[in-house]
């Protein structure tokens, strides 16, 4: 089989369309000040230290590859494996209820283009119901 004969490598286009690294910093950025502000997400900021300056960083990393970008999270931390990082937690559908309402507050916000929002909603979903635990 020639080179050209081969599948094209599928991608994650949401890096690009969302806006690269800055619009994943500003949508971190948003989701822990939503996470400070909304009372329905006290037992989920509870689970969180004090000083968000670590997990902002990490959730950062995470997403700018997750969404297709350069693999900061995985250069830096190795494999993802959320569950095995998550199960410390305890996550039902309430957290991931609380979780969900801060990551859409900080979609709306953030992403200007409706059908994204609803892509990421969709993909965040997916990943926080995978998370529950209990």
């Amino acid at each position: 089989m020639s080179a050209q004969a081969l599948p094209a490598v599928l991608t994650n286009p949401h890096f690009e369309r969302i806006g690269g690294e800055s619009a994943i910093r500003s949508l971190t950025e948003r989701f822990y000040a939503n996470m400070d502000a909304l009372t329905a997400a006290q037992g989920v900021r509870a689970l969180h230290p004090a000083d968000l300056s670590r997990p902002k960083q990490t959730l950062f990393e995470f997403l700018v590859g997750w969404m297709g970008g350069p693999p900061l999270y995985a250069q830096k931390h190795g494999p993802a494996r959320l569950g095995q990082r998550h199960r410390q937690f305890p996550i039902g559908d309430a957290e991931r209820d609380a979780w969900m309402q801060c990551m859409d507050q900080a979609l709306d916000e953030v992403v200007a283009d409706k059908a994204l929002r609803q892509e990421l909603h969709q993909a965040f979903l997916k990943t926080a119901t995978f998370l529950r635990n209990r």
